[in-house]
Formats: C-alpha cells, structure tokens, sequence
C-alpha cells in the first residue's frame, strides 16, 4: 500500500504539497516523516543525482523520481509493486506540472500547493489495490520498466550525506585554523624582526641625539 507521499523542491527542499494521512495505520508515521525530510534535504544538496532511486526503510521503501527540480517521493510497503509506485509518482508529476508549472519557482512558502492533496488522495485510491484489473494491466506493460532503477539502504543514503557535511565542515575549520595560523605567523615574524632590529635602532638614535646636541651645544 501506499503510506506517504511527498512533493517538494529539489533546489531548496522546500516542501510543496503532502499526501495528508492521519496515520492510525502506521504507528511509527512521525518516524518516516522526519526520515521523508531527511531525504529531501539532501537531495536539495545534490548527495543523490540519481534521477529515480528506491530507498528501503524498515519495512518500508521510499520511491522517489525528481522532474523539472521537483522531487515526487512516496512511501510504500515492501512487497508493494516498484512499477506500481513510479507509476503512481508519473501521474502525480503529470498533474502537478500541468497545474502548477509555472508557480513552482515562486513558491515561497511551505505547502504553497496543499490543495493538490485532493488529486494525491484520489491517484492514491486508484493504486491501494494492486489486484484491480487496472493495476494488473499497468503490470503488464511494457512501456514502463523499473528494474533497472537503484534500491539503496536509507542508513546507506543518510549516512552518505551526514559523511559530506562532515568533510564540508571540516574543510571550513581547516580553512578558518589555517587562515589565523598564518596571522600568528606574521605577528611571530613581526616580533622576532622587532627584536632583531631594536637595539641597533636604539644606539642609532641615541648617536643621533648625541650628535644632535653635541652640535647645538657647539
């Protein structure tokens, strides 16, 4: 069956509409929303260019395919059909570009399109029942085949993005720590050049002081 779906924007993460369930089906809903989340961030930094990829979770599997810098995920069961759920996904993709093109860049706020809810809930009733004459034909059907889409671990998909940040992060410190070791170099190189060259200058202008008033005297 399918659990949850998602539509947000690939550039940002911004999400734009939901699939909106009480969850009483799926005790651990929160759960898997924040993990949707999670995907969707890194998506929006670019840690999967892959284009459509499954992504197992416990005993579920995100499915997910990105158009036109939006991405259209759905949570299903594992035993749900893959071609199933990328075909749910292409219908929503369809509809959703059909109506809201043109306002996707300028959305500027979260859920900008949550009245598209209703065409999620009414696409998503069509593909509950995987035993519909519907559905079986859409198995059957050559035109569209997934088995050559990538099946990934969600730890594996997280973990990757978590590691990036933490070399991203660590490139930043390194620069910053290198940026204020070479100012305590020129503050060290000042100091010793002080040092050095002090004293000499001293002497020098105490003989030119004393040259000064040995002439003013005289």
């Amino acid at each position: 069956m399918v659990k949850l779906t998602m539509i947000a924007r690939v550039t940002d993460g911004l999400p734009l509409a939901e699939g909106l369930d009480d969850g009483r089906d799926m005790p651990d809903s929160e759960f898997y929303k924040q993990q949707v989340k999670a995907l969707v961030k890194n998506l929006s930094r670019g840690h999967n260019e892959a284009s459509r990829m499954s992504v197992e979770t416990g005993p579920y599997v995100f499915h997910y395919i990105i158009e036109g810098r939006v991405c259209y995920l759905t949570m299903c069961d594992r035993a749900y059909p893959k071609k199933l759920a990328f075909q749910y996904l292409e219908d929503l993709r369809n509809e959703f570009e059909r109506v809201n093109a043109n306002q996707i860049e300028t959305a500027a706020r979260p859920y900008a399109f949550i009245k598209f809810d209703t065409f999620i809930q009414k696409t998503k009733k069509l593909y509950q029942d995987t035993h519909t004459q519907r559905n079986i034909s859409k198995l059957n059907d050559e035109l569209y085949e997934v088995h050559q889409i990538m099946t990934r671990n969600v730890q594996e998909v997280l973990g990757v993005g978590e590691k990036l940040d933490q070399v991203s992060q660590m490139s930043s410190r390194l620069t910053s720590e290198s940026r204020i070791y070479a100012e305590k170099a020129k503050d060290l190189n000042r100091q010793a050049l002080i040092k050095k060259y002090a004293p000499v200058a001293i002497v020098l202008g105490v003989v030119i002081l004393l040259l000064w008033v040995k002439n003013k005297i005289w």
